[in-house]
Order: C-alpha cells, then structure tokens, then sequence
C-alpha cells in the first residue's frame, strides 16, 4: 500500500512539474518552434495612418499637416516609383527616398530569412505606403519658414552612397533658406547625417533639428516577442538609464500616447537580432520621445533646442542612424569609438551580464578556433568542467561516500520505522558522523543552472549564433531539434504540440542523465527513489522544445559526468562495492 501511494505521489508531483514547467518556459524561457524567419514587423491592415512619417510628442512649430492615408501596397512596388540614392556597403543594400530624404529601404546583405540558401536577405526598413513601413527620417521644425517636410523633393550631389562616396541632400524655400543633409556612411551600419540650416534671407530665424524612426505596426512573428528574458520594442539610453520598462501597449496607453525624456545618448526600436536607433553628437542636449502617434504606428524621436539663424550664417547639427544587426562586437565598436553611450546594451543581456558576455567570448572565440558551432559548445562545456573539476570530485566523493553508509541508514530505517522524526534525528547525526552531504546529488544540477541560463541568454541573443549548424540534421543550435519522434522524423504530415515535441537530442539526454542516476546512490526515501526514476524521462520532455545547442550543452556536460563519476569508482573501488544488499 505505502509503495503505491509512492508511487501515486511521484506521478502527481512529476507531472505537476511537467506542467508548471511548460508555462514557466513560455515566460521565462520563449524558444522559436521553428528555424528563424524574420520579417521587419508583421503587417498592418488597412491604409496607413495619415500621421506616419510626421514627427510627433515634442513641440515642432511649423509641422506640415499630414498628408491623406495612402493604400498600402508591396515594397518592390513602391521602391519602383520617384527618385531614388542607392545604399551599398559590404553589410547593407538599400536606398534613399528623395521624396522626404526618408532613409527607407535597409536590407542587410550577410543576414538571411530562414536557413534556406535561396532565402532572401533580411528587410529591415520599408518605405511608406507598404504593410512593413519602417524608416528613419531627418527635418527642422522653424518658426515663420517653410520648412522641408515628407512631401519634399530633394537634389542629389551624387549617384550613390557608400563608404567612400557621401552624398548631399538639399532643397531651397522661397525666403532665402537652404537645407542641406549630408550623409556618409561606415562598412557597417553606421549613417552619418550633417544637418545645415543656411539663412541668406534677411531676417534671422529660429529654426530647431530633429531625427526619428517610425515604425508601423509591432511584430507578430513570435520569434520577436517581448518577454521577461528578452526585451523586444521601444529602447534607448534616456534620461542616464538604459530603457527596458517600455512596450508598444506601455507607450499607447501612456498620457497623450507618448513617454517624454529629457536627455538621451540614443533611442530607437529593438528586435531579437536587429536595431534601428537614432544618435545625436556626443553629449549633445536633446529631449526625446517614444510614441504613438496614431493607432498601430510608433515613433522614436529627439529634438535639440531651437537656435536663431542670423542672416548670412548657417548651422549644422550632426545626427547618426544605425540600421542593422545586434553584433555584439560591432555595438562594442561603436560605443568606444564613436562614444555612443552604452549602446551595447541594444543587447538584453540582463541581471547576469557579468556572466553572460565572459561565456559568449569565450564561445565565439572557440567557434572561430574550430569552425564549428556545435564543437565549440562541446568545448566549452570541457572546459567549464575543468573549471568545475575540484568541486564536482568533493560532491561525487561525498555521493559515493553515501553507498559506503547504506546499511547502517538501512539498519536506522528499521530500528525507527515508527518514529519518523526519531529516524530522521539519527539520519542526520549519521551524517554529520560520517561528514556526508546527503544533497550532493542535487548540486551538480544546481551548479549547472546559471551556466545553462547564460548560455540561454547567448543562445537566443546574440545574432552571432543564429543560424549556426552542428552536423546530420542539425542545421540551426539556436533552433529547436526539428526531428520530432512523434510524427516519425517528420514523414507524418503533422507538428507535434510544444510539450510533446521529443527529438533525438531530448532522448538522447534523458538516456545520459539515466545513465548518470544510475552510478548515484540510491535515494533512502521511497518517494525520492520514484521520483529520480522518473527525473531523466521528465527532463527529456522538459528540454525538448529548447534550442538545439542547448541540448547539446547538457548531453555533453551528463557524458563527462558520467566520465567523472567512472573515474571515481576506479580510483575508489571499494566505493562501488559498498552498497548494502
């Protein structure tokens, strides 16, 4: 009857961790189901808003009015249509709008959708009037001018940007006023733009700068959703902080549907692998923004304070644009370099940063060594148990020591089987007795858990490791195991559920972590008996839906664990023999 209930109890706790597990990993934990497909933001139904495009939340007197909502229609459609810069660099291809001098059209040329050789490279802007309308924009705010506004056409000075060939913008009003924009731009994904208000009119003016990146609609794809590990949406560093705290519902539900910050060093929008960011000049004094200016459509923006332009002067402000992917070393570049204040932080690293960015070097370092992404896991986690080495053999020895004492817990179980606190006494003096650590089974687990969570964090941050394949059909680590057991490696015409979702890797560690309880002593308490049974095929459904590298993390560390463990028993053979029969 006792081994029943055991029994029962082990079942029910089992599957109670199963199922709390599953949703605590859909928070805490997102994985893709899938190999990566990036889209710019899902589409917005309908026209887009007539605000688009217009800067918004920060006082910009002689704003033109907004233009009618326009039809929207596909990208290579639009991009067919008026005049055009082309963008080329070894990073990007793309374009400038002439009409508004909008930077709208950003592919990234070393990045594609999914892991297909044919796939497309990634869009990351899109011009107006298209379902993923997403661009950044320049302009001036002037009082008693005409300024130039989304509507504006203006003249090249050149045929095309590249790093070695800048190209200047610039249109003229009728009262005297020239507005010029000079861009340049780095082998990377660095735009430079070199704002100049050039007053020959007779009379001063005042006259103010600003930048913005508008966005239409926020991402469905649910690789790109915001969650407690990854932050996903409006970001910058504002006000001295780096800017987490703001979604796309916190921003639309703000007072006057924006949230205003009275300095910044950069703000902009944060995918999982890509950023588009505005940055004002070093230590520049700006007021900036994130907000809503129209349903299903977001803004990023910064302001400088309005300055009078006397006749015969001009001024230049000087405004930068970065449009690409979150490398981790490339936004370490630009923030030493080019002094833009933490903009690695573009990057969630999180509370754990400290640890998170030492296992990242220390992986892509070894991945550059070996050519391999999923040797260079296989690497780290040698080395990590190395590292570990001193403190897994104390707790191994201290498990090992417990087989050597079964018979007297054995002969204390019997003497005290009706007087469970009285047993539970002595099982503690004979530990103490015998200096064991009845949880050292545990701690090797416990131990692995803030690695596992950095390498989580690398794993599904950093772009370095997108799409990187191990070997067979494993073609993506940052991935799920896409042979699924369920539908028989995928000849029935069917995708199993997330929780059920056991691929060869998941077997392969439950297999290991089988095989590693097995060389530990056997547990005194019936319950615990049933549940480390249990524990290895729980763990298989647990780690299946995570990425692949992951797995192939936790199979390695169990195999050289189990390596350690048989290393013991062979320099300690008496340790082996001991348990009582």
């Amino acid at each position: 009857m006792d081994d029943k209930r055991n029994m029962i109890a082990a079942i029910l706790l089992s599957v109670a961790i199963l199922i709390g597990w599953n949703f605590v990993s859909e928070k805490y934990f997102p994985t893709p189901d899938t190999p990566d497909v990036t889209e710019t933001v899902a589409g917005a139904n309908g026209a887009a808003p007539a605000t688009q495009g217009q800067p918004s939340a920060l006082p910009t007197p002689g704003a033109p009015a907004a233009p009618a909502a326009k039809a929207i229609r596909p990208v290579d459609a639009v991009l067919a249509e008026g005049q055009r810069i082309p963008i080329e660099t070894p990073a990007i291809k793309g374009s400038i709008n002439l009409v508004g001098a909008r930077v709208d059209d950003i592919t990234l040329s070393k990045y594609r959708q999914t892991i297909k050789k044919d796939s497309p490279a990634v869009r990351l802007f899109a011009p107006g009037g298209t379902e993923a309308a997403y661009f950044a924009s320049l302009g001036w705010a002037a009082q008693g001018i005409e300024v130039p506004n989304a509507n504006t056409v203006w003249t090249a000075s050149g045929a095309k940007l590249t790093p070695a060939t800048p190209v200047t913008l610039s249109w003229a009003n009728a009262t005297g006023q020239t507005f010029r924009i000079e861009y340049s731009i780095d082998a990377d994904y660095l735009i430079t733009a070199k704002q100049t208000i050039a007053n020959t009119g007779t009379a001063p003016v005042n006259a103010s700068s600003f930048a913005l990146i508008d966005r239409l609609g926020k991402p469905t794809d649910p690789h790109e959703q915001d969650s407690v590990t990854i932050h996903v949406g409006p970001t910058g560093y504002l006000d001295g902080k780096s800017v987490f705290d703001e979604d796309y519902e916190d921003v639309e539900e703000a007072p006057n549907r924006s949230v205003r910050y009275s300095s910044g060093a950069w703000l902009g929008f944060s995918d999982k692998y890509w950023l588009a960011a505005i940055v004002p000049a070093k230590g520049e004094r700006i007021t900036a923004a994130i907000s809503s200016p129209a349903a299903n459509n977001y803004q990023t923006l910064f302001a400088r304070d309005f300055t009078q332009v006397a006749p015969g002067k001009q001024v230049t402000t000087t405004s930068r644009i970065f449009a690409g992917a979150k490398e981790v070393y490339t936004l370490q570049r630009y923030e030493d370099d080019q002094g833009i204040t933490r903009l690695s932080n573009a990057i969630d690293w999180g509370w754990f940063e400290f640890f998170e960015k030492p296992i990242f070097k220390l992986l892509d370092w070894l991945f550059r060594m070996v050519g391999n992404f999923g040797v260079a896991i296989m690497a780290l986690t040698l080395i990590i148990r190395l590292l570990m080495f001193p403190i897994a053999n104390r707790q191994f020895s201290s498990m090992a020591q417990m087989r050597l004492v079964q018979p007297k817990m054995k002969a204390l179980q019997e003497r005290y089987k009706d007087d469970k606190p009285k047993m539970q006494q002595e099982l503690m003096k004979l530990y103490k007795d015998e200096k064991i650590n009845p949880l050292a089974g545990c701690l090797p687990i416990v131990i692995q858990i803030p690695i596992f969570y950095a390498l989580y964090k690398v794993l599904m941050l950093t772009i370095e490791m997108r799409h990187q394949p191990f070997i067979l059909w494993i073609k993506d680590l940052s991935a799920p195991d896409p042979l699924h057991i369920l539908n028989l490696f995928g000849l029935l015409p069917f995708t199993p559920p997330s929780i059920l979702s056991i691929g060869v890797l998941a077997v392969i560690l439950g297999i290991t972590m089988w095989l590693q309880f097995r060389l530990n002593p056997q547990a005194t308490d019936p319950v615990q008996q049933q549940v480390f049974k249990i524990m290895p095929w729980l763990f298989m459904f647990i780690m299946a839906p995570f990425a692949a590298g992951l797995l192939l993390y936790w199979i390695t560390n169990n195999i050289l664990s189990i390596g350690q463990q048989q290393w013991m028993y062979r320099k300690f053979p008496a340790l082996r023999a001991a348990p009582a029969k």
